[in-house]
């Protein structure tokens, strides 16, 4: 049985991201939200989620890329799923699911006024897009999917579970930088000393005893027991085709093991009105933190928009 987890109120990956908690499903139960720029009436905005065990922290620099290399006021909402970041966990832990996630992202839409919006969404982030089109397809103005699919590769859930086990109950800070340069070394490579303890910080930190927490309700570790390398999961592709008719972009990261390149070949093939990006030597979560990765993005939200603006 796990204690309530505890978000520390200084931790330093949310010092630029100020969030509002705003109760979204059962009683007690809230989801954490930052909002830069204003949201306005009859202009949509980009919702960004975060993967599985991720949250906002992620997006913090393409935040300050996007509003520093591009001037078109564009508001961004930064969303936790609950049970990530500064969201509550569920009390129910069986509704840890990709369309309970989307249901709640469209309430969180509705507290916020926000009639349609463009989204992107990281790994599972963009598999709960794809549940949020089923559900609500009208909310969505346009679709961003970086390492997001019909299907996710075995092979990185069963990589994720035993790097997110083997943190668990770790001490000391030395101890916390060698074990997460292990295991993202190969994922980003020529990345810095420095950029890796930041990564660590988005997913972890260090309790008053040294040892390690993580910033993720330890049940979503749980959750991903049952899965081995060799498993063949079932595709749903009536998921990623709820999204047709939607302006689509979507990217993978040149050294995931979340999204198999065959099924985003095949994604391509389906929607080749679609764009198409590699993000080159990085894995998943993509940085965003370049120019190069976040043009693409900003000029599709462009586009995306312009129609609206002629209107």
């Amino acid at each position: 049985m796990f204690g309530k987890r505890i978000v520390p109120a200084d931790h330093p990956a949310f010092a630029a991201l100020p969030v509002t908690s705003l109760t979204v499903g059962p009683g007690g139960e809230h989801m954490a939200v930052h909002v830069a720029g204003r949201l306005q009436i009859g202009q949509p905005p980009l919702v960004a989620v975060s993967g599985y065990h991720r949250n906002m922290s992620d997006f913090a620099d393409f935040l300050q890329q996007l509003h520093n290399g591009y001037n078109h006021g564009l508001p961004v909402v930064l969303a936790d799923l609950k049970g990530r970041g500064r969201s509550s966990d569920r009390g129910d832990k069986s509704l840890y699911a990709s369309p309970v996630d989307a249901r709640d992202l469209s309430q969180l839409c509705a507290a916020l006024g926000i009639e349609s919006a463009i989204f992107m969404g990281q790994g599972y982030g963009g598999q709960v897009l794809m549940a949020l089109a089923a559900q609500r397809p009208t909310l969505i103005a346009g679709a961003i999917l970086i390492d997001a699919g019909p299907v996710s590769d075995p092979r990185g859930l069963v990589r994720l579970r035993n790097n997110l086990t083997d943190l668990d109950g770790s001490r000391g800070p030395a101890s916390l930088r060698a074990m997460f340069r292990r295991m993202l070394a190969s994922s980003y490579p020529g990345i810095s000393d420095r950029m890796l303890d930041v990564l660590a910080a988005r997913t972890h930190y260090l309790d008053k005893r040294g040892r390690v927490r993580p910033l993720f309700d330890p049940h979503l570790i749980r959750m991903l027991e049952a899965f081995e390398h060799d498993d063949i999961l079932v595709a749903q592709w009536p998921l990623f085709h709820a999204l047709d008719g939607v302006p689509l972009m979507l990217m993978r990261t040149q050294l995931t093991d979340q999204l198999r390149r065959e099924t985003f070949d095949e994604m391509l093939r389906r929607r080749r009105d679609a764009e198409g990006y590699i993000i080159e030597g990085q894995a998943s979560p993509a940085l965003l933190s370049t120019h190069d990765d976040v043009a693409p993005i900003a000029e599709f939200v462009r586009r995306v928009l312009k129609p609206r603006k002629a209107a």
